[in-house]
């Protein structure tokens, strides 16, 4: 049984020398939401996260929702285990694969294919699945030779293809997404639904941050709204 819980989770930000710049400037920067505070020394303190709590398990399909800077991706990203708790403790179980950030994992001197082995090696797969896998990556990010170019010569929209394509392609057990609708064309985006509702289907938790109504109510049974560092689940 896969499950992720958050017991209590703070996650802060310092920022040093933040008297020097304007409270705009400043949010700007870090780019996530919460509240501020001041502590000793000019040093301004982000809480993103303020003591959250919840459990998800098997057959949860979890919407984020809230304003630009509001802590969605923060809240992904503390999923994942790419951001250790400030304090509280954060508990996963299941294989996870994340789709959280346009670029997250790439070496853009790297070619397609190169970045194709180094993600899926990031995503705990052996080199030996990887490669059993370039088919179907191959056919669904329709890059053809492209996949042997450096991905720094990539749109953003072949990037997204790249790096949805060998995210779902091993049908994970926890699939934590960020947006990534709004990026491509309209052919693959409707691909991208298709192979997500597959995904959904088979997969034990989903989370997916979006402003997209329709799709938060297409996709999930539950949904979270993060708001000044608070979750609370929208009934």
């Amino acid at each position: 049984m896969a499950h992720i819980t958050f017991d209590n989770v703070t996650i802060r930000y310092p920022i040093y020398n933040g008297a020097a710049k304007s409270l705009k400037k400043t949010l700007v920067n870090v780019g996530t939401g919460g509240f501020l505070s001041k502590e000793p020394g000019d040093v301004l303190t982000i809480t993103a996260l303020d003591k959250v709590s919840f459990k998800l398990s098997d057959g949860d399909a979890i919407g984020l929702i809230g304003h630009n800077g509001a802590g969605k991706t923060t809240l992904l990203r503390t999923m994942a285990g790419i951001y250790p708790p400030s304090s509280g403790l954060v508990t996963t179980d299941g294989r996870i694969s994340t789709i959280i950030e346009l670029g997250a994992g790439l070496d853009s001197e790297l070619s397609g294919y190169e970045n194709i082995f180094r993600l899926g090696l990031l995503l705990g797969m052996s080199k030996v699945q990887v490669q059993k896998l370039i088919p179907v990556i191959e056919e669904f990010t329709e890059l053809g030779n492209f996949l042997q170019a450096p991905v720094r010569t990539y749109s953003s929209g072949m990037l997204m293809r790249l790096m949805f394509a060998v995210s779902t392609s091993n049908q994970p057990e926890i699939l934590l997404v960020d947006e990534m609708f709004g990026t491509g064309d309209k052919g693959f985006q409707e691909k991208a639904k298709a192979r997500m509702e597959g995904i959904i289907s088979s997969a034990k938790i989903f989370v997916f941050a979006s402003h997209s109504e329709e799709l938060i109510s297409k996709f999930c049974n539950r949904v979270f709204e993060l708001k000044h560092g608070t979750v609370t689940e929208v009934t």
